[in-house]
């Protein structure tokens, strides 16, 4: 027997849509990136939608450990009725590249366990779970700083970041950006970090995006925030005439 939510939604007649949902070419495409769903976004954030927020329904489809029905269990769940322990039991099994990112963006970011979560997990020997500790870290460098060793960080992306696993060097060198881009008085260090460790330098970027590479990363970015504040004082002067 099927167990039935709140709402009458059974897991079994989520799955039945999902499955209809699914397309070969989108699977495909999905495949090259380390995803195993065919799921299109638009249409599960669609059905995300129709489900609403269905707490019970969410766990049930994480358990299920389809991808497709991970994705949607972390749309319609509520990140705040997690506890820390199942957070980093989530965390641990989240194994494809969407179904982690969405998890630390959309409920643990929001969780009040966020923060002792991203303390463990920055240390964690998994490279997979460092690297969300590393993206949590990220966060606070740009939004609230205060109480973080800037230094220290700088000292172990230097030390780690050029031998670290893809995911785990993505996250460092994010961060190693963030920290160059928002904190001007460690910017010159961060810069000569990535020049000489050279991650991403090489990393194909289209036309009109900015490259990963962390030099070029944070002299766009700043570039960006001096012009944005060179408009501001221009139209504060406007004003005043």
């Amino acid at each position: 027997m099927v167990e039935k939510t709140l709402t009458g939604t059974t897991v079994a007649q989520v799955m039945a849509e999902l499955a209809e949902l699914a397309d070969p070419r989108t699977r495909e495409v999905n495949e090259r990136h380390g995803d195993d769903h065919g799921v299109n976004l638009s249409k599960l954030r669609a059905l995300a939608k129709r489900l609403k927020t269905q707490q019970d329904l969410a766990e049930q489809l994480w358990q299920t450990g389809d991808t497709a029905a991970r994705l949607l269990a972390i749309l319609i769940c509520r990140p705040k009725a997690f506890e820390r322990d199942q957070l980093d039991t989530m965390l641990r099994e989240a194994r494809r590249p969407k179904v982690h990112d969405w998890l630390v963006n959309y409920v643990v970011r929001k969780s009040p366990h966020g923060e002792e979560l991203r303390r463990a997990w920055l240390a964690d020997p998994d490279p997979v779970v460092a690297s969300a500790g590393w993206a949590l870290t990220t966060d606070r460098v740009a939004a609230k700083p205060a109480g973080l060793d800037l230094t220290a960080l700088l000292d172990v992306i230097e030390a780690e970041m050029r031998d670290a696993p893809d995911r785990l060097q993505w996250a460092m060198n994010h961060c190693l950006a963030q920290i160059g881009i928002e904190h001007a008085g460690h910017r010159a260090r961060a810069i000569d970090i990535g020049e000489r460790l050279g991650v991403l330098k090489d990393y194909p970027t289209s036309p009109g995006c900015t490259s990963p590479y962390a030099p070029t990363w944070i002299a766009e970015m700043v570039r960006r925030q001096h012009e944005a504040e060179a408009d501001r004082r221009e139209r504060a002067v406007e004003v005043t005439i």
